[in-house]
């Protein structure tokens, strides 16, 4: 081939082959910031797109049925059933809370009772590997839990109501857990007729009947049935789920879970691909005399790319095949982390997608960050390389737009790949504004070096000059330093405002015990025996119905429920029934902020007093009417206040509170709050259950302590996830600071040896790097503090939808811990530039 064509792919591949080191020396960076980017969006990928397909494929099995049809306080009439029946075959059941007991022990249970058809789609497994099918007669299948709580184990008998049942399994594998909700208790499985039998379905008492549909044509859409069974029966107060959502909760939960993840996949690889720039200028650089010699050999400018974008290539292929690897090893941790609350299959998982975008975000990030080193290196006459360690090369503009192509690629692949193109759209914009923002500040904290006094202390006179000198990499260093410490204060951020929202959203101090269908007939008998027990307790006593809003809106004027296309924004009240309630006084921890109350002897108009935002979300004002439907009978009130709700406390909050005139003629029962003292043993405290189970069969207590303790454990798991992701971001932000100290190296090394012939001792060399970083770092500390902050609130905020609370107690010793972290990698840096020989070093110039 002729000089004039130049080298072919095939001949630089041999030249670059022999340079290249065996154990990549000069590139090992590179090989880090592209393994950490890509390890954490191939374990990001691979575990969302696991936990997708499992919901998607196992919708069926996970939801019990192809549709579910849910309904309070009663069961569905014969021509709803039939209706129901005419698409396939169909199972039913209850679901309600209930008190068993054992001998000397009592347990708040989620009460399961289904028919003979039960399960539709799955199988139960018991813990001694039997698979079983709904339970016969007296038997039971009981939640570890509950066993574990009755201190009973398989065989022996324990009561629910006025049945007694025999513990006949303890479950191990339920297929339709998921689609169930959070429980407020463990489970016991009994068959169709046991809460009938046990008097738990007295008129008035809060239990939902469920009934799923296994489709006879399995093509058949569920949400045209679901439409069809709503337009025939369009005030039963209908709740409907489809296999295609058969736990939303889950969904909504694996969608915030994956934005969230994805955007701190996408951070990583923007904060290495600095870390990639500083890494190849580094290995150039250390390249320089072998550029120059190819080019004093004749070598051309397309050659040199060539035999050094093939390194490069080589490099960040392995580095990426390295962190898809890891992505596939690492997801069975990240899958442990959310057990119990999704779907996610053991032992390793193979997602080619995933894996496949995350080694091309790698490659990308690669080609993005290294072109602008790569081609400004070629772009020089051999005499400008030799003499670059005194003379600094000048920018390539035509580098720039290499670097530009590789970034539009990466935004292209970012919003054609994503869900939610707005959120990762918004964020590549913000990771723009944010380099930009730290590149301005580059130049800022230059320019302002250049106008201080100059200081007296030679030490610090060196350090603020060697900030703004001619070739300084104050740049690099500011956005490497921003980022790095931008991401301890996002981890500490989030960490803090997660752990903010379990102490604030599940609070410490509430009721011990929630008591639901105390029947009011014998409501002072509940007082008198809890009072007799413990004389100083706290006890509070609403009534409780269910219903669902059918009609709303000025009169003559009211809009139907069931021809509304779509719900309004924020009127969640409208899904399904609801708890309703009726008060004489305004509820505890109520404020009114429109209209007024009625008065406690109201016997006129039926009123209602709506929540305030609930309200807005309907444009409903005061002098407005609500139509509802109890128990298949409309009931129509005039909104006479708006209240404000605290929504967080633990005591009855009711979206809609009656006049007592409206509803309290409709068959309901009681639910109190049994708050106790503190010094109550627990002894005392198991005797009291035990007589509540005996002299209130029908009621069932939720002991709260054990709720909150399942609702911290839950919030716990999403923050350990979400802790161990944004360490990504830290490791990468870690990277970027040892990349610019090692692009740095060089000039370094020039600088230090001629200190030291100048007579300059290592102490005062150390001393010069520390004020000159320290100088750095405090400056970029409250930016730091600002971006980490503003990116930690969008995740809260945006993503999960928790309120901001962070511990900025914690957020700046983090921060601290952050600046000394800085401050020893930059003087870690700065020791082998020490051991340099003067001698040896001047001869390399």
């Amino acid at each position: 081939m002729s000089a004039a064509a130049g080298l072919s792919w095939s001949a630089a591949w041999r030249i670059a082959r022999r340079d290249l080191n065996g154990r990549f020396k000069g590139l090992r960076l590179l090989l880090v910031c592209i393994f950490l980017g890509t390890a954490a969006l191939a374990a990001i990928g691979t575990l969302t797109a696991a936990i997708e397909r499992e919901l998607a494929a196992s919708g069926q099995e996970l939801l019990g049925g192809d549709l579910e049809i849910e309904v309070w306080q009663r069961d569905l009439t014969g021509e709803e059933r039939a209706a129901l029946s005419d698409y396939g075959t169909i199972s039913g059941g209850t679901r309600l809370q209930a008190m068993a007991s054992a001998v000397e022990n009592a347990a708040p249970v989620e009460l399961k009772a289904v028919d003979s058809n039960w399960p539709l789609y799955g199988v139960l497994t018991l813990a001694d590997g039997r698979e079983e099918a709904a339970p016969r007669g007296n038997e039971a299948w009981l939640a570890q839990g509950a066993m574990d709580r009755l201190a009973i184990e398989v065989g022996d008998r324990f009561t629910i109501g006025t049945v007694e049942l025999i513990a006949a399994g303890v479950i191990e594998d339920e297929p339709d857990r998921l689609s169930e909700g959070f429980q407020l208790g463990p489970t016991v499985i009994v068959a169709e007729d046991v809460p009938r039998r046990a008097g738990l379905l007295q008129p008035g008492a809060l239990y939902q009947s469920k009934y799923r549909v296994a489709f006879s044509d399995r093509s058949r859409d569920p949400e045209a049935v679901e439409e069809k069974l709503s337009d025939a029966f369009p005030n039963a107060g209908f709740d409907f789920r489809t296999r295609d959502s058969a736990s939303p909760g889950a969904d909504r939960f694996v969608a915030q879970m994956s934005d969230f993840l994805t955007l701190v996949g996408l951070a990583a690889l923007v904060i290495a691909g600095i870390g990639i720039a500083g890494g190849v200028s580094s290995y150039l650089d250390q390249r320089r005399a072998s550029i120059a010699t190819f080019k004093v050999l004749g070598a051309s400018s397309r050659d040199i790319v060539r035999i050094y974008a093939l390194q490069i290539a080589v490099a960040a292929l392995i580095g990426s095949l390295a962190g898809l690897a890891v992505g596939v090893l690492v997801t069975p941790l990240l899958g442990a982390a959310l057990q119990g609350l999704l779907p996610v299959e053991g032992g390793f998982i193979i997602e080619p997608a995933p894996l496949l975008l995350a080694g091309s975000y790698g490659m990308l990030v690669a080609f993005a960050f290294a072109a602008a080193p790569l081609l400004r290196a070629r772009s020089f006459p051999a005499m400008a390389l030799m003499r670059s360690r005194i003379v600094p090369l000048a920018r390539d503009r035509r580098a720039l737009g290499a670097t530009a192509a590789g970034l539009a690629a990466i935004c292209a692949l970012a919003l054609a790949t994503t869900d939610e193109p707005r959120l990762s759209g918004g964020f590549l914009a913000g990771a723009g504004a944010a380099l930009a923002l730290l590149a301005g500040l580059g130049f800022a904290i230059q320019a302002a070096a250049r106008r201080l006094p100059r200081p007296a202390n030679p030490i610090l006179r060196s350090a603020l000059a060697n900030i703004y000198r001619p070739g300084a990499p104050t740049g690099a260093l500011v956005t490497a330093l921003g980022f790095g410490l931008a991401a301890f204060v996002l981890l500490a951020a989030i960490q803090s405002a997660i752990e903010g929202n379990i102490d604030s959203r599940v609070p410490r101090e509430a009721p011990d015990y929630f008591v639901l269908d105390v029947p009011p007939a014998k409501e002072t008998g509940f007082f008198d025996m809890v009072q007799e027990r413990f004389p100083e307790a706290g006890l509070r006593t609403v009534p409780t119905l269910r219903g669902a809003v059918l009609a709303y809106g000025p009169e003559g004027d009211m809009v139907r429920v069931a021809e509304l296309e779509e719900l309004p924004e924020g009127a969640w009240g409208l899904r399904g029934e609801r708890g309703l309630t009726y008060a004489d006084r305004l509820p505890q921890g109520n404020r009114v902020v429109e209209g007024e109350w009625w008065s406690p002897l109201h016997n006129g108009e039926p009123l209602v007093s709506i929540d305030a935002e609930f309200a807005r979300a309907l444009d409903l004002e005061v002098g407005d009417y609500l139509t509802i439907g109890i128990l298949g009978v409309e009931r129509t009130a005039r909104v006479a206040n708006l209240r404000e709700i605290d929504w967080e406390s633990m005591g009855f909050n009711f979206l809609l509170v009656f006049s007592r005139n409206a509803i309290s003629d409709a068959p309901h029962n009681l639910a109190a709050t049994i708050d106790l003292p503190d010094d109550a043993d627990r002894q005392a405290r198991g005797e009291l259950l035990r007589a509540l189970v005996q002299e209130f069969p029908s009621s069932s207590v939720v002991e709260v302590g054990e709720v909150l303790g399942e609702a911290r454990t839950i919030l716990r798991q999403v923050g350990l996830a979400t802790l161990a992701a944004a360490a990504v971001a830290v490791l990468a932000g870690l990277a970027v600071l040892m990349g610019a100290i090692a692009a740095a190296r060089a000039s370094r090394t020039y600088d230090t040896v001629v200190l030291r012939v100048l007579g300059a001792s290592r102490r005062q060399i150390l001393l010069m790097q520390l004020a000159e970083y320290g100088f750095i770092a405090g400056t970029l500390a409250l930016v730091a503090l600002g971006l980490g902050s503003l990116l930690g609130w969008v995740v809260i905020t945006q993503l999960f939808e928790f309120d901001w609370l962070p511990d900025w107690g914690a957020i700046f010793g983090v921060l601290g811990l952050g600046l000394v972290m800085v401050l020893g990698f930059a003087l870690g840096g700065s020791l082998p530039l020490l051991r340099a020989k003067p001698a040896r070093a001047l001869r390399e110039l």
